[in-house]
């Protein structure tokens, strides 16, 4: 990796973050369920365009110091593991178990089959 792709990864990673907080608080201003929906939607949305962005990258339209600075750097700013685990054990601590199954389970499963859905897409163009 060139000093030059971890330089646009580093500020693309500042970036993604960024956009995450403004959607995080765009979602959870509008949504007063108590569940982490912020979360929940970037996550599912960061894996859909990660796996399209792979999928890209396989099928040789996107340079693999593209899929780096906008794969690692801006969708890693993007997606929060660790808010998402976070708000789970905060749920299991709260004895709230529908929202940590839905939360942990739920999340999970998702984010996978969006990831499969996005690569399959990038892989098709």
């Amino acid at each position: 990796m060139t000093f030059g792709v971890f330089l646009l990864a580093v500020v693309g990673g500042g970036l993604g973050a960024a956009i995450r907080f403004v959607t995080d608080g765009l979602i959870m201003r509008r949504v007063t369920s108590g569940y982490p929906w912020g979360t929940f939607v970037i996550n599912s949305v960061g894996s859909l365009l990660l796996g399209f962005l792979t999928g890209l990258s396989d099928s040789s339209v996107l340079d693999a110091a593209w899929l780096t600075i906008l794969g690692g750097g801006v969708m890693g700013g993007f997606t929060t593991f660790s808010t998402a685990m976070v708000d789970t054990v905060h749920m299991l601590q709260k004895r709230t178990y529908g929202r940590f199954f839905a939360n942990s389970l739920g999340m999970l499963v998702l984010t996978v089959l969006l990831a499969v859905v996005g690569l399959a897409i990038g892989r098709a163009l």
